[in-house]
């Protein structure tokens, strides 16, 4: 899991959107990574945070996957020390999710916007989640290469990701330590095999 804090000037948010920014999923990975370079340049900090699969087993064996976030996001903030701060919120309930935040923050006078899809709705958002992903897919390409196995995406939705992991389960009786065995499709093809 890779997760992105993206600090810009108020006076640069307008070129965000002249230069295409928008929800990562909506680009293609060519155009993502161009986008990438030009962020990189307008950015007054950029922070990533990768999650290794086994830190987040690790994790979830005392926490759950939306705590992950919360701690992970609330250190960009600390460490960004923003005014104001919009996230695209993990969870349903976004004041509650603002609240959880606010608990872990130093300066509790921070304004903070969260919203599902935010990505979809505020550039900088979307910004933030272009970084993430093309440093994701990068430690996707670099797991493919080390392994010798083009597995796809890595996302459920993925029919090469899903033939992949069933392909290793059957051939290696365990998954290999990219991934992540908490993931709840990992469970159910487990218990198909």
């Amino acid at each position: 899991m890779v997760i992105c804090g993206f600090l810009i000037e108020e006076s640069k948010i307008e070129k965000l959107k002249e230069i295409g920014v928008k929800d990562s999923k909506l680009l293609s990975s060519i155009k993502r990574k161009r986008i990438a370079l030009i962020l990189k340049r307008i950015a007054k900090n950029i922070i990533l945070v990768k999650i290794s699969a086994s830190e987040i087993d690790r994790l979830r064996k005392k926490i759950n996957l939306n705590e992950i976030e919360i701690n992970k996001i609330s250190e960009i903030i600390n460490s960004l020390s923003p005014n104001i701060v919009i996230i695209d919120s993990p969870e349903v309930n976004t004041k509650r999710f603002i609240n959880k935040i606010k608990k872990k923050l130093k300066n509790k006078n921070i304004k903070i916007i969260a919203e599902n899809y935010a990505d979809r709705k505020y550039p900088i958002v979307s910004a933030a989640s272009i970084l993430a992903k093309v440093e994701r897919d990068k430690e996707i390409e670099k797991i493919k290469k080390r392994i010798g196995y083009d597995f796809g995406s890595g996302y459920a939705s993925d029919k090469k990701t899903i033939n992949f992991l069933k392909y290793w389960l059957k051939n290696h009786k365990e998954l290999p330590n990219f991934v992540r065995k908490s993931w709840i499709t990992v469970k159910l093809l487990s218990e198909e095999i």
